[in-house]
């Protein structure tokens, strides 16, 4: 019988979460957790991490302890107890040969503090400091009479340079080596030249990226007390200031883009770079900006509805404040996890054999089967974000079922989202396991066409490039079909205790027999939730174009704006999906209630009656329209004479 899946909701009570859901997923994703930390193993044995982290020399010394000799390199097995600083001869206008840095590093004491000028200089500051910048078999005495001093000492003048406090690299202050010292730096890893620039641009104006970041953040906290504490004036001042936003970022992006198209100065690549990307962003701005100006057109009539749907949101909100909370906490362990994945990558990156070269400087061979363990590796980072992505949202998703299948509403439950955490962690890990699985699947594909994409852009395959576009779009409107399908199915989950293929026949059952007028009410809300997500990047990005327009010296600033945009919209996304999550959970539980139960006395409803007068009110609003609609159509319909 059709109607099973939900006959347990007539005396709901937490007694289904007696069974746990998809114990074979969770056995399954410990394995593969198991096979991550043989690869965390391994990168820690065999990636030589303090050789990451102290730095080391082209002689294959690691700074800050004793070396053992590598044979065939003379100047290997230095006692660089003391010197704990890497320093490159050539730090200003460093170049990459085969995926590495050409120019000598050393381990030295102390970085420069001062700006160095001639060989003399060096030598006043070998002696006054005791760290010697030119090659280990060089003396001090000889800086300046041996006639290779110029080839085994630094390229002058020596900028100023300070030491990097993770990674004990002396980076050089002056800001045009700096950026072109770190951008080689990470180079290493992406040899792309476009890379290098935008690179630059963002280690250039770290401080305008942070400065924005912390704008988004304050944005967002913005938004989410406004739907919070939502009020009809609110709403409407959100609107406008949407409609503002819109209109102004286009508007600015436009002048920008004919203020650089005309300015005789621009010269460089980077500037021409910067000219496309403008052109870009404002088409792409003005596209949005009238699409979403027309649905606000269209659907303006129902933003009373969404008042008061949002109101009613609130007040399940109020009764668990702690959902607003959980957004922080998830970010926060998506950070960590984040900084772990990074580390064993670059861990990884390091393994290898040391051997010597003609030259007598040392170099790493990577060992055979890296490449595979990174992919695995990056596999594990797709899935295990999916999964803490989906754990939050069975959170929210648990806590709003047992708030809204309450009887007594004065006395709501105690601790529902620690509630709902430990059902989660006992019960429904398998489950979203598996749901973050097959949003993994999706993804990985999409990946890799983008990465084949970037390949035939430099060829003159337009047939393969436009196929390849094709299939992305469709790989994403997959996924995102599928994000949406997977939160009613966590739902219904913490609902019935059902394992995921069950609960996702269950959920196709209930929406199947919803009624079109609540989904258009739902799709309306998050259609005003998106509105927030465009509000937080739109007066972000402004502010991001003012500040880099300001400072035009940074050259590849446009594609860090873009960073800046992206890095908003997950800032906003991560806040407002509680708002989110909450109404599809409410509204899935509102069918299931009216599907269950049809408020006699013996099957009471359990949603609220300000819910139920919502959704009569809603209803006999849409019922009206389509007997109007009728009643035109019939005055319309003339009746034929004979002629």
């Amino acid at each position: 019988d059709s109607g099973d899946c939900v006959s347990e909701l007539r005396e709901w009570r937490p007694v289904v979460y007696r069974k746990c859901t998809d114990p074979l997923w969770l056995l399954l994703f410990f394995l593969f957790w198991a096979g991550l930390m043989f690869v965390t193993g391994y990168a820690v044995m065999a990636g030589a991490a303090e050789r990451l982290v102290l730095g080391y020399d082209s002689f294959g010394n690691i700074c800050g302890r004793r070396n053992i000799p590598v044979k065939g390199a003379p100047l290997s097995g230095q006692d660089t107890t003391n010197k704990k600083y890497v320093f490159f001869l050539n730090s200003c206008s460093p170049e990459m040969q085969s995926h590495k840095i050409s120019s000598v590093s050393l381990c030295v004491s102390s970085c420069p503090q001062e700006q160095l000028n001639s060989l003399e200089d060096l030598q006043s500051f070998a002696r006054n400091n005791g760290s010697r910048l030119c090659v280990y078999n060089l003396s001090i005495s000889s800086y300046t009479v041996n006639p290779k001093a110029a080839e085994l000492c630094p390229t002058l003048p020596v900028p100023p340079s300070k030491s990097f406090p993770l990674f004990n690299r002396c980076v050089p202050q002056h800001p045009e080596c700096y950026s072109k010292y770190a951008s080689v730096l990470i180079s290493t890893v992406n040899e792309m030249d476009v890379f290098h620039r935008i690179l630059s641009g963002i280690l250039a104006g770290r401080d305008t990226v942070i400065g924005l970041s912390v704008l988004a953040l304050a944005f967002s906290f913005i938004v989410v007390l406004t739907f919070r504490f939502i009020r009809t004036l609110l709403v409407h001042t959100l609107v406008a200031l949407v409609v503002f936003g819109l209109l102004f970022v286009s508007g600015v992006l436009w002048w920008l883009y004919y203020d650089y198209r005309n300015d005789p100065s621009t010269e460089l690549e980077t500037e021409k770079e910067n000219v496309k990307f403008l052109l870009g962003y404002a088409i792409f701005s003005t596209i949005v900006t009238v699409v979403l100006l027309s649905l606000i057109l269209v659907l303006r009539k129902r933003l009373q509805f969404t008042i008061q749907l949002f109101q009613i949101v609130g007040k399940i909100i109020s009764r668990i404040p702690f959902l607003l909370f959980q957004p922080l906490w998830t970010f926060l362990i998506l950070i960590v996890f984040w900084v772990f994945w990074v580390a064993v990558l670059l861990s990884l990156g390091t393994a290898g054999t040391a051997q010597a070269t003609s030259e007598g400087q040392v170099e790493y061979r990577a060992l055979s089967g890296v490449c595979y363990m990174a992919w695995y590796h990056f596999v594990g980072l797709i899935w295990t974000s999916e999964f803490i992505l989906a754990c939050q949202q069975m959170t929210i998703a648990g806590a709003v079922v047992t708030c809204y299948f309450n009887r007594n509403k004065n006395n709501p439950p105690r601790h529902p989202v620690l509630s709902s955490i430990s059902v989660l962690l006992c019960y429904h890990l398998g489950t979203v396991v598996k749901g973050s699985f097959l949003i993994t699947i999706l993804r990985i594909p999409r990946i890799v066409l983008m990465y084949l994409y970037n390949i035939l852009k430099q060829k003159e395959s337009a047939c393969a490039k436009c196929l390849l576009k094709c299939c992305f779009c469709w790989l994403w409107c997959q996924e995102s079909c599928l994000r949406f399908f997977n939160q009613h199915v966590y739902t219904t989950t913490t609902i019935n205790g059902t394992n995921f293929c069950t609960s996702a026949k269950d959920a196709v059952f209930i929406l199947a027999k919803g009624s079109a007028e609540l989904a258009s009410i739902s799709c309306f809300g998050d259609f005003i939730i998106f509105l927030g997500k465009v509000f937080v990047v739109c007066f972000t990005v402004f502010g991001g174009l003012m500040a880099f327009n300001y400072h035009r010296e940074l050259q590849a600033w446009v594609v860090p704006l873009l960073l800046v945009g992206f890095f908003a919209y997950l800032m906003s996304h991560s806040f407002l999906s509680v708002f989110e999550v909450t109404l599809d959970a409410m509204f899935l539980c509102f069918a299931i209630d009216m599907e269950t139960n049809d408020g006699s006395a013996e099957k009471p409803y359990f949603m609220d009656q300000e819910l139920l007068m919502f959704v009569n009110q809603s209803n006999n609003l849409t019922d009206g329209r389509k007997q109007r609609s009728m009643r035109q159509d019939r005055e319309d319909v003339t009746e034929l004479q004979p002629m």
